[in-house]
């Protein structure tokens, strides 16, 4: 019988689905995101401006992965929130803090495609210097909104459930209201507008340049394009699914009656806020070729100079190596 979180078996012995929930994919997201930034430190070649974004979602994934994962099974397993008052407060203002850190990077990500693709005008005078700041861009905003409940916009409470601590929507006052709107203004609706709208110029630039024949006279890898344009949608398309429940929780709080959302929404919304730490390496391997020879040449112990990772081509900017 499924009561609290709770599958009751045989006898008096209980497993407790959300702490299985919390510690299993922690330690995959932990591994994998480990052995992605192996990768960076190991083939100069991918160290570049575009993956650049890509190893701090690492970091973001790492951050939950390290931090939240086993405080949440610790709690869980005790039953109640098991580190105080304090230990509440940097639990979700980390969460919070590497959250919307990803959806900052991914926005960043949308950028450089849309650069790189759409406007090489632009795109070639980006520099090293360039990336940095809009990387450094996305961290500060993430400071700010963590933050914020922590000085008394909002605050940070345990959830029903105990598990985890969280934005405290069962206190559903004018502070939750106004920060929670506009949490979901600056870091989900202007970043999920952006990244359609780059998307959408990307598309249409690539099929004109199909449609007119010109993709062989442009100086660009277009097959690795592609695949980093990809690989980038998907992230953001699973980026929205993992943060949903959890939205859909602080909107329902927002404009209706906390006391009435049910439990098993409770625990599902920061279960699948968390799952998006582990299948961001799934994805880069699975829709980035460069991504798979690499990982490939790990796996099988080669050595670099085995591993052919660039493809004989001029690169763009957003592919030189950073040292440059």
């Amino acid at each position: 019988m499924l009561l609290g979180g709770q599958l009751s078996l045989t006898g008096n012995k209980n497993i407790n689905i959300s702490s299985l929930g919390f510690s299993s994919p922690g330690v995959i997201s932990l591994a994998s995101n480990i052995v992605v930034l192996v990768m960076f430190v190991k083939f100069k070649e991918l160290r570049n401006a575009t993956n650049a974004i890509i190893i701090n979602l690492a970091f973001t994934d790492i951050g939950v992965a390290g931090i939240g994962y086993p405080m949440s099974a610790a709690s869980d397993l005790h039953g109640s929130w098991k580190f105080g008052y304090t230990g509440c407060q940097i639990y979700a203002a980390l969460n919070i803090f590497f959250g919307m850190a990803s959806i900052g990077l991914l926005t960043v990500v949308a950028i450089d495609r849309y650069l790189t693709i759409c406007r090489p005008d632009i795109g070639q005078k980006m520099t090293t210097r360039s990336y940095t700041l809009l990387i450094l861009a996305a961290w500060l905003n993430a400071v700010f909104w963590s933050s914020m409940p922590v000085v008394g916009w909002a605050g940070y409470a345990p959830d029903p459930t105990g598990a985890t601590c969280t934005i405290n929507w069962r206190n559903n006052d004018a502070g939750f209201v106004s920060y929670t709107m506009a949490v979901i203004a600056v870091n989900f609706l202007i970043p999920l507008s952006m990244m359609f709208y780059c998307y959408y110029s990307v598309s249409v630039t690539m099929k004109r340049y199909k449609a007119s024949n010109r993709l062989d006279s442009i100086n660009m890898d277009w097959s690795d394009q592609m695949d980093v344009t990809k690989m980038s949608i998907v992230m953001i398309v699973m980026f929205l699914v993992a943060w949903s429940p959890y939205s859909i929780v602080c909107l329902w709080a927002s404009f209706g009656d906390p006391r009435k959302i049910p439990a098993p929404m409770a625990i599902i919304g920061p279960l699948f806020a968390k799952s998006s730490t582990f299948y961001n390496p799934c994805i880069y391997v699975i829709a980035n070729k460069k991504f798979r020879r690499a990982i490939t040449g790990m796996l099988r112990c080669q050595t670099r100079q085995r591993i052919t990772i660039n493809n004989q081509v001029p690169m763009t900017i957003s592919q030189l190596p950073l040292t440059q």
